[in-house]
Parts: structure tokens; C-alpha cells; sequence
């Protein structure tokens, strides 16, 4: 009986997950398949706009990636590029791009304000706080996006409750990370398999059911006065609360390495707001990656989310393709007797079809046959690295990010473990 049981609840998950798989298929086919221009692009009306672009080094596309908020379809915006240090190698391009385009509002921001361990909120502050308008587009450097992006996504961002299908007021507005590969090595084409396929399909699907906040980051556009009320406690705010009473807005968030997700979180949850996805993908530009390079990037982000949301981390594992079709097998087997020789296959290519055509949704294109087979290959390196990365990451808590170590604590709290003069210490 026990046995039986066991089968059933394997089947059963095997289905929710497909069901899942489906849903972020259908997703990708109907949001990011036709993408209409905004009414916004250009109406005078169309409330303003800052663009904080937090800088460091020389991004791989940097200057491509900048550009493309250089040219924005959108009448009212200005662009805030930050460096923390006046010797910045992206000076030079921020220089270039604002000679080039001499009528767009843009102005570079030099210095960093310490308020935690977090290098890019300490590097955002400044912006944040000079930011001429109340709506913030705060956008990674390694991320460029279409020409009409800005204008979909406040017309998203402005709807009127009534006008969305949740029922609540969007308080943010996010994209889809959709990799871009400029080099031809492993880790990147890993990374890429893993970004354009299994994430993006997941991370679809569960934005559509949106029961729960999930935003990775990359391109997020929300309300500074919407910030400036929550704390990253993620408890919820009495509307009468003095948001000056505490330490609250972008600063409350330097003690997080993964920032982005905090924010949305603590909209979601202090001030019970809801998230949008725009019809646009953040087009992340993936340089020379090492297949180490991902492995420890993957066991990195995994070591922040169990500290954040262990339940479904914990889960992530029964996700993954090789496992889940492993558990359905067995469950067939013992229920029915239908040979795991037979079903592995059936399997495989159909998990394959649904990632690839979630890839060509976002694209926007078909992928070219030329790549399609070492496209393929990464796939399956993806899929069958994901268990060892998850046994590694899930038992450790030091991570490496930009070259520093951190010790990640409760809630997606870090601690900085290394200062400058290799002792230990800590500063949050």
C-alpha cells in the first residue's frame, strides 16, 4: 500500500510539473510572440522616467547594452549612470554615448555611499536619491532591451487595478532574462541553455499562477515612493506607519546580495502590491564563461536562495528533468508496468520541444538550424550537471561574487567575510 501511495504522489508530480511546463509554453507563444507598441511612446502625458544604470568595468556588449536605453521610444526620461570609482574603465562609453546622443537627459554619477555589503546598491544610492521622478527603471549593465520597452512597461506599471488581472495595484514591472552569447566557450552556452529554457519556463509559469512573488532582477521598473515605504522585513506596513521611523527605501536593501528579489518581495509582502511581467525580454549578454565559471555562479545564487525561500529550494531538485522523469518512471513501472526503457525517450524529447520552442517565443525567431545541435548539447550538460550543483551549493553558505566573499545569513542576509586587508571582519 505504501509502495502504491508513493506511485501515485510521484505521478501526480510528474503532472503538476508538466502542467507547469505548459503553462510557461503557452506563456511565452502569447506574451513575447507579438509585441504591440504602447499608446505612451508618444503621448505627451506619459509620466517621466529614470533610467539607473549602476556601472562597474567593462561588461561584455557594454556599449550596445547602454545604448539601447539611449534610444528609448519614450517622450519624457532621463539616464543616471553610476560608477563608484572616478577611474572607471565605463567612463569612456557613458562619455561616447552622451556626445552621441546629445538630446537625450543623461548625466554620469561618480562615488559610491557605503549603506551595506551590497557593491551595486552602494552604487545605486546616489542615483536613487537624485532621481528626478518618482518612476525607476533600474537596469543591469550587462542587459540591453528593445526600443519600445520603457513605454510597454509603465503602461503596465500605470494600469489601474481594475485594469489587471490580479486585482491589485502593480507596484512592479519585471523581464524576462533572455541570454545572449558573444562567445564561443562551454560555460557560456550552459548558461545560456539553462537562462533561455528550464528558467525562463519556469519562471513564466509561475508569475502567470503569481501566488507568491518571484523576480530575478536584470530590468525592474517601480515607484520610488513605493520603496521608500517598505524595509525588507517582508512583514506587512500599516498604512499610518512613518516610513521615516525606520531605515526604509533602496538603503535597507545593502544588506542583501540578491537586492532585486528582496525588493519585489518586500513590495509584494509589506505593502501587499503585485508584479508584472512586460512583453519584452532583458536581453542578457553572456561573456567568456568557463563551464566553472557557471557551475559557481549556479551554486552561488542557490547558497542566497535557500536562505530566502528554503521550501522551494529544497524542492528545485524534483523539478529538473533527469529527476523528475526518473520519479515518473519508477511510479509507471510499479503502477503499470510500462518499461522506464520506453519511457525515458518519450520523455526526453518532449521536455526538449517544450524548452526549445519557450527559447523561440522569447527570440522571436526560430534558432538556426546551424546551432541547433550544439545548442542541444548544452541542454543536456545543463540538465545533467543540475542534481551535482544542487548536493554542492545546498550544503555550504560562502559565496564568491565581482571577486569578494560573503557569508550569506538568514533571509538572504551577507556578511563580507575578507576586508581589504585580508582579515576577517564584518559589515553590514
Amino acid at each position: 500500500m505504501l509502495a502504491d501511495a508513493a506511485a501515485v504522489v510521484g505521478l501526480g508530480w510528474y503532472v503538476v510539473l508538466w502542467a507547469l511546463a505548459l503553462l510557461g509554453c503557452k506563456t511565452a507563444r502569447t506574451r513575447y510572440r507579438t509585441r504591440p507598441r504602447s499608446p505612451l511612446a508618444s503621448t505627451d502625458d506619459a509620466p517621466g522616467v529614470s533610467i539607473l544604470r549602476p556601472l562597474k568595468g567593462l561588461d561584455t556588449n557594454l556599449y550596445e547594452n547602454l545604448e539601447s536605453t539611449f534610444t528609448q521610444e519614450y517622450p519624457h526620461f532621463e539616464i543616471l549612470l553610476s560608477v563608484a570609482d572616478e577611474h572607471d574603465q565605463a567612463l569612456a562609453i557613458v562619455r561616447d554615448l552622451i556626445a552621441k546622443y546629445p538630446h537625450v537627459n543623461a548625466r554620469i554619477i561618480i562615488g559610491e555611499e557605503i549603506v551595506g555589503v551590497n557593491p551595486k546598491v552602494n552604487n545605486l544610492v546616489r542615483s536613487y536619491r537624485e532621481a528626478t521622478h518618482d518612476i525607476l527603471w533600474v537596469i543591469d549593465s550587462n542587459i540591453s532591451v528593445a526600443s519600445g520597452s520603457l513605454a510597454r512597461s509603465v503602461d503596465i506599471l500605470t494600469r489601474s487595478p481594475s485594469q489587471n488581472s490580479l486585482g491589485r495595484r502593480i507596484a512592479l514591472v519585471h523581464h524576462v532574462p533572455f541570454a545572449v552569447v558573444h562567445e564561443n566557450c562551454l560555460g557560456a552556452a550552459v548558461e545560456q541553455a539553462f537562462l533561455n529554457t528550464n528558467h525562463a519556463k519556469m519562471y513564466l509559469a509561475i508569475n502567470t499562477v503569481a501566488i507568491e512573488s518571484c523576480v530575478v532582477g536584470k530590468s525592474n521598473l517601480y515607484r520610488r515612493s513605493d520603496l521608500e515605504r517598505v524595509d525588507g522585513s517582508l512583514k506587512p506596513k500599516a498604512a499610518n506607519v512613518d516610513p521615516y521611523s525606520r531605515k526604509c527605501g533602496l538603503p535597507a536593501f545593502g544588506s542583501f546580495l540578491a537586492e532585486d528579489n528582496m525588493i519585489a518581495g518586500a513590495l509584494w509582502h509589506e505593502l501587499d502590491l503585485r508584479h508584472d511581467l512586460s512583453c519584452d525580454t532583458a536581453n542578457n549578454a553572456i561573456g567568456k564563461m568557463s563551464l566553472a565559471d557557471y557551475v559557481w555562479r549556479r551554486i552561488r545564487w542557490i547558497r542566497v536562495r535557500k536562505h530566502m525561500v528554503l521550501a522551494a529550494t529544497v524542492v528545485e531538485p524534483f523539478t529538473e528533468s533527469f529527476v523528475a522523469s526518473s520519479i515518473a518512471a519508477a511510479s509507471l513501472w510499479h503502477l503499470f508496468a510500462v518499461s522506464p526503457w520506453m519511457f525515458f525517450p518519450i520523455h526526453l524529447v518532449a521536455w526538449l520541444w517544450v524548452d526549445f520552442d519557450v527559447w523561440e517565443s522569447l527570440a522571436g525567431h526560430p534558432i538556426p538550424s546551424g546551432n541547433r545541435c550544439r545548442l542541444i548539447g548544452a541542454w543536456f550538460i545543463r540538465e545533467l550537471l543540475a542534481l551535482p550543483i544542487f548536493l554542492v551549493a545546498i550544503f555550504g553558505n560562502e559565496v564568491v561574487w565581482r571577486g569578494e566573499r560573503y557569508q550569506v545569513m538568514q533571509a538572504g542576509r551577507v556578511t563580507s567575510t575578507v576586508g581589504d586587508n585580508g582579515r576577517s571582519y564584518q559589515r553590514v
